[in-house]
């Protein structure tokens, strides 16, 4: 799959040294040979293994590293990938977080709202007119004021929900320079760093949401969800759901 040009499609995801955004990562390439530069904040030796493993399956890829909360740093990344890639088809924000030990009590806003906001304004001058922004989010924070999310996670269902709601706010201005959005949205997704913390602070919450739900969606699962929603035609604004079939009911819309 190629871009408009018919160059190779290039696509940044932020936070994808691990988890989520390194397996979106390795099937996006699989699946349409796109440059993929995988944005990291601090975990290099990952996000190298990350380059490697797909440059050594045929790949093209590229670490930068950038805390999403620092626009200088949001810049130079900016910078290196106009550099190497020349543009952005596709925007994957997969960087999330909110339940670090350290974490002030605004930094989940700073990153999940704010820092995505300056991203995207930052980057759509290097994406042309058929380029897409992939937002991923959970269920527990799209449906954040219909549902009741953990206690441990509230900061981070806050702070995605607004951050959604700003993107979506942001639609009709990307649409006119030719951006779409789609949003993906997870049940819990088995392996990763938050569920892991969430079971940790809540002994047997995986097992009960299992067991509520029938099954929750694994990693791979949830990227080949987000991958596709990279490379499939959607309406701007769109969104996909993830496993968590009771969130869907008649009486849980949404607030979009």
């Amino acid at each position: 799959m190629n871009g408009l040009d018919g160059s190779a499609l290039v696509a940044l995801i932020t936070g994808a040294s691990r988890g989520i955004g390194a397996e979106t990562a390795h099937m996006l390439s699989r699946q349409t040979g796109a440059q993929i530069i995988i944005n990291y904040r601090e975990k290099r030796r990952r996000a190298d293994q990350v380059v490697a493993d797909i440059t050594g399956n045929g790949g093209q890829a590229l670490a930068v590293q950038a805390d999403l909360t620092n626009s200088d740093e949001v810049a130079r990344m900016l910078a290196t990938t106009k550099a190497a890639c020349g543009r952005i088809d596709i925007l994957i924000l997969n960087a999330s977080g909110g339940m670090e030990r350290d974490a002030d009590r605004g930094y989940a806003l700073r990153l999940n709202r704010d820092a995505q906001l300056n991203l995207i304004a930052s980057a759509a001058d290097l994406m042309p007119s058929g380029s897409r922004i992939v937002f991923v989010t959970s269920h527990q924070a799209h449906f954040h004021g219909v549902r009741p999310t953990l206690t441990a996670y509230e900061p981070v269902a806050e702070s995605k929900r607004a951050g959604e709601d700003a993107l979506r706010a942001q639609i009709p201005k990307l649409a006119q320079r030719g951006i779409d959005v789609v949003i993906v949205s997870g049940d819990m997704i088995e392996g990763t760093t938050t569920v892991m913390l969430l079971d940790r602070a809540y002994p047997g919450a995986l097992d009960a949401r299992r067991d509520q739900a029938g099954r929750v969606p694994t990693i791979a699962d949830f990227a080949a969800a987000i991958t596709a929603a990279a490379i499939t035609r959607h309406p701007t604004g769109h969104t996909i759901y993830v496993g968590g079939h009771d969130y869907l009911a008649a009486d849980n819309e949404p607030p979009v």
